[in-house]
């Protein structure tokens, strides 16, 4: 067999015209990109969540990225400006400041926009609801059946394993500020309170606490009335993660069933007052209670800490955490039937 230098030279044209066109087939993806690159970059805009109003009375600045910067959430937005209706994903309507009615609402929903609605408030507590029918993408409260759900608080892993009880100068107290004699609490309360001392404070006995006296005096009781002013499913309010558990007071609830109390904390944290054939029972239990079995209630402590949530900034940035796994074009069609089932 003999060389041909015309052989060599046809596989270096080969190559050439190989790296020649490899290297347009890059240049198109560099400056072209394709559809896809485009979707991509897409996603990573911002979630843009327009609060409507903003649900407390004191409206906090939102302008800088306060969902990152405070609670490590990426890609989401929040802004009051109306004037972004038009490029919100979202809009949020707290319950308490839609009361004067729908015209306050935007005119028109965007397409793929979805509503939110927001309460922390229990039915009892919830007025003109059947005005809301096919208004609302999303339902936001305390529910665990919520779209985004928003406890009152939490019990978070911890590595302590350590037990803090407070000193204890006085057996039981209550916090109260609306006293209403048809409610369930004020009864119980009535009932209980012919068997043993209960220390009130709040406005209902002209006993107000500072906010940063609130702990440190409910501190001091060895029990503490955590009574809900309604009873709904899942309505577990401050009464007992703030002003019991972080408190470091054992509470007595009354609310939802122990079942429910139970998807929540622990069974041996609290007491609960349908654990007793009577008020009379229950007045013993506390009274007679020796140290030891007193410790029992703390347990929890050494696993766990409370974690509260007060911020509506967490709570609004919550609704970025859950965005992608929402159902987008539901409507809820009777939100007082929801509500209250």
């Amino acid at each position: 067999l003999r060389w041909s230098p015309w052989g060599r030279l046809g596989v270096k044209a080969l190559v050439t015209a190989a790296v020649f066109v490899t290297t347009l087939w890059n240049l198109r993806f560099f400056l072209n990109p394709s559809k896809g690159s485009g979707e991509d970059s897409k996603h990573r805009e911002p979630l843009v969540i327009l609060v409507w109003e903003w649900p407390s009375k004191e409206v906090p600045n939102v302008s800088r990225d306060v969902c990152h910067e405070l609670y490590s959430i990426t890609g989401c937005q929040l802004t009051t400006e109306r004037q972004l209706l038009h490029q919100a994903n979202v809009v949020v309507f707290p319950h308490s400041r839609l009361q004067p009615g729908r015209d306050k609402l935007p005119k028109e929903r965007l397409p793929g926009q979805n509503w939110v609605w927001v309460s922390l408030e229990s039915p009892s507590n919830t007025r003109a609801l059947e005005a809301w029918n096919k208004t609302f993408n999303w339902v936001m409260t305390y529910r665990q059946d919520s779209d985004i759900f928003i406890p009152y608080g939490k019990l978070v892993p911890n590595r302590s394993a350590t037990v803090n009880i407070p000193a204890k100068t006085n057996l039981v107290s209550w916090v109260i500020s609306n006293y209403h004699r048809t409610q369930k609490r004020a009864e119980v309360y009535k009932n209980l309170s012919r068997f043993l001392h209960v220390n009130i404070y709040g406005k209902a006995n002209n006993k107000p606490l500072c906010k940063d006296c609130l702990l440190s005096t409910i501190s001091k009781s060895k029990f503490y009335l955590a009574f809900e002013n309604s009873i709904h499913r899942d309505y577990i309010t401050e009464k007992l993660w703030r002003n019991s558990l972080l408190a470091g007071t054992v509470p007595v609830v009354l609310g939802p069933p122990r079942a429910n109390y139970e998807q929540f904390v622990p069974a041996d944290s609290f007491i609960h007052v349908n654990d007793f054939g009577s008020l009379e029972e229950l007045a013993t239990f506390l009274r007679t209670m020796n140290s030891s079995r007193y410790r029992q209630f703390f347990a929890w402590q050494r696993r766990f800490s409370v974690k509260l949530y007060t911020d509506w900034r967490e709570r609004i940035c919550a609704i970025c955490t859950a965005y992608p796994r929402l159902p987008h074009g539901h409507l809820y069609p009777d939100l007082q039937s929801w509500f209250n089932s």
